[in-house]
């Protein structure tokens, strides 16, 4: 499906090739075929990669059915982070695009609304809002631990290869903050992601979240938080709820 703005925009055109999706997935069989038949074909991105974190269902098989995928494939579990470092060392565009990979009802659209702000220079990161994003993220108008992002591939340094297992985006805000970018929220309607308790059951739900909490609070203090928030409330740059046409 071809996005017409792409056509009429010269700047935009330029940029189609360059563009890296890169997808961490750990046991994520169910949902990110989905996710996939989103981002194959887009064209505004230059590549996929998904980062297959040693799964134990068939996540690697249903990737493997996609033409223009690249599968990376771990050997052992090292966590969010470890999947994402791995699929940038492999990645080329100059412009990241991260999303995960258990988004239900994401579309080609979607992704264009993300990465126009960025593209088109109104930001330099942009951010997505998922629709079930918890209530008091979607008051404030910024999830900041969402995993949907687009920024460039010259914001990151070496140092996140050493981060807990889910540091990676609060990392990032802090570098958001240091350089003082312009920040984009898109909101993305239609767009969710399953609590982990819907995904693993109640008590590995649980333990799941405090695992993540624990990895954040080690990358970010309590405190540290809710000054990253703050900040990045006032780095916020408004973009247009219109979408894109497509």
């Amino acid at each position: 499906m071809e996005d017409k703005r792409l056509n009429q925009h010269p700047d935009i055109q330029s940029d189609r090739s360059q563009v890296s999706c890169i997808v961490p997935a750990y046991n994520e069989a169910q949902r990110i075929g989905g996710v996939l038949a989103a981002l194959v074909g887009h064209p505004m991105i230059k590549e996929i990669i998904v980062v297959d974190d040693a799964s134990t269902d068939d996540t690697a098989e249903v990737v493997a059915a996609f033409r223009n995928v690249r599968l990376i494939a771990l050997q052992r579990n090292g966590g969010k982070t470890a999947a994402l470092d791995a699929g940038i060392r492999a990645s080329t565009g100059s412009l990241l695009l991260l999303v995960d990979a258990d988004l239900i009802g994401l579309s080609p659209l979607h992704i264009t609304n993300l990465i126009l702000p960025v593209v088109e220079d109104r930001a330099e990161i942009a951010i997505s809002l998922r629709e079930n994003a918890p209530w008091l993220w979607r008051w404030i108008g910024l999830d900041y631990i969402s995993g949907e992002r687009v920024f460039a591939r010259s914001m990151l340094g070496e140092e996140f290869k050493a981060l807990p297992r889910f540091g990676f985006e609060v990392y990032l805000n802090s570098l958001c903050i240091r350089q003082r970018t312009r920040i984009a929220v898109v909101k993305w309607m239609g767009v969710e992601s399953p609590y982990k308790n819907q995904k693993y059951g109640l008590v590995q739900g649980v333990m799941a979240d405090m695992k993540m909490l624990l990895d954040i609070t080690r990358t970010v203090s309590p405190f540290g938080l809710l000054l990253q928030i703050l900040r990045m409330l006032r780095l916020r740059v408004k973009v247009s709820d219109r979408p894109a046409l497509i």
